[in-house]
């Protein structure tokens, strides 16, 4: 029986909403919402949103390994690797040293530190 449930945002801790709200706007080519001094709100497909939340504090996750491990990561889905790697490169994130499977997936970091996967294997039909 299905639930009621949907998912309706997925949030993202950091020091800067503003500055990572408008990193990943800009990367996914979606429509802030909703601002505040410690909250941004980006629709994205369908009704579900991607919000940055101010965390006093905030600890910048070790990957792959280390002291602080990563909580959760955004797996995106890209047609060409190496062009979108630039792009993204290009807007403020930078590259992980550990490529796993370079061929399918790069991991990059964005300003924050959060990991993030661009991947090819995820049909555009999916």
């Amino acid at each position: 029986m299905a639930g009621t449930a949907r998912l309706g945002a997925i949030s993202i801790d950091c020091a800067d909403p503003a500055a990572l709200g408008e990193f990943y706007r800009e990367m996914l080519g979606l429509e802030e919402m909703m601002t505040s001094p410690d909250f941004v709100a980006l629709k994205g497909a369908g009704s579900v949103f991607l919000t940055f939340q101010r965390v006093a504090d905030h600890r910048v996750a070790d990957w792959p390994e280390g002291p602080v491990p990563k909580q959760l990561h955004l797996e995106l889905a890209v047609s060409d690797l190496n062009a979108e790697e630039t792009r993204i490169i290009g807007l403020g994130a930078t590259k992980a040293d550990v490529q796993p499977q370079p061929d399918n997936w790069r991991v990059l970091i964005d300003p924050a530190g959060h990991p993030f996967c661009i991947t090819n294997l995820i049909p555009e039909d999916a």
